[in-house]
């Protein structure tokens, strides 16, 4: 099976102190450590492991420039097989929408039977892959959180719903899923694998390249724009009960009924 699956470097929140920057417009990118969309690891692992399963290939791709190839590069260690970057100053500034059309164009120059994608960037929204799915006419699910490959071009999966939930569906490939979190657990890639692939050429492709219109994507084409950046207000602190068991259980009380939740 020939897997894509769409990855992206995001600044890393678990190692970055974010701040905004001094015109308030964005945030201060100069000192920022970055690493791939820790969705879009998961995403790459499952496609990994249905290869190991059933055979095939597995690619990566990313749009942005030179500097996310360390993304690519990080999950080819991890057993992907190629690794593509699409980079044009075109593309500066492009909405989900303006990704997902330069994306399409990518897939069609291929033969993917599965598209996957994280369910969400940490520095932005969920919207790829459902615009992806609708660009190419392919049947999507979202918050995919099991895969399972069956006889006639089918897969069963399930997704995350309410209350904890899952729902079980079946679905034609070729396809397009968004995975969620917790589908399995993403192998550890060290610095020998990394410095392995270190040296490999990594395809690089321009929005003109692909037969994109320069037009429909950028920041002149975004429908969705930034406008603001700011830090919300600080809320009031935790009130912390003092007392014994018995003390502090009928204060709690008295601030819920006092509140609205209790009658």
């Amino acid at each position: 099976m020939e897997i894509l699956v769409c990855v992206r470097r995001v600044p890393d929140t678990a190692e970055n102190e974010i701040r905004l920057n001094s015109a308030g417009n964005d945030i201060e990118r100069g000192d920022l450590v970055y690493s791939v969309n820790e969705w879009d690891n998961y995403a790459v692992e499952e496609a990994l492991q249905i290869v190991a399963r059933i055979g095939g290939k597995v690619t990566v791709v990313t749009v942005g420039g030179e500097e996310d190839e360390e993304v690519l590069r990080r999950e080819m260690a991890m057993g992907a097989n190629q690794g593509v970057l699409i980079a044009d100053e075109a593309l500066n500034g492009s909405d989900g929408k303006g990704i997902a059309t330069v994306l399409r164009a990518f897939v069609q120059q291929g033969h993917y039977e599965l598209i996957l994608t994280g369910v969400q960037a940490e520095d932005g929204g969920a919207q790829v892959g459902g615009m992806l799915a609708a660009t190419l006419d392919y049947p999507f699910a979202s918050l995919v959180n099991s895969i399972e490959v069956l006889p006639g071009g089918k897969l069963k999966i399930s997704r995350e719903i309410a209350g904890g939930n899952k729902e079980m569906n079946e679905i034609d490939l070729p396809c397009v899923l968004s995975i969620q979190t917790g589908i399995n657990e993403p192998r550890y890639v060290g610095m020998r694998g990394i410095r392995q692939v270190a040296g490999l050429e990594i395809p690089t492709f321009t929005a003109s390249a692909l037969g994109v219109d320069v037009g429909t994507v950028g920041v002149a084409a975004a429908r969705v724009k930034r406008t603001d950046y700011f830090v919300p207000a600080l809320g009031k602190g935790a009130e912390m009960l003092q007392g014994s068991s018995e003390e502090i259980i009928e204060k709690l009380v008295a601030l819920m009924k006092a509140k609205g939740g209790l009658n």
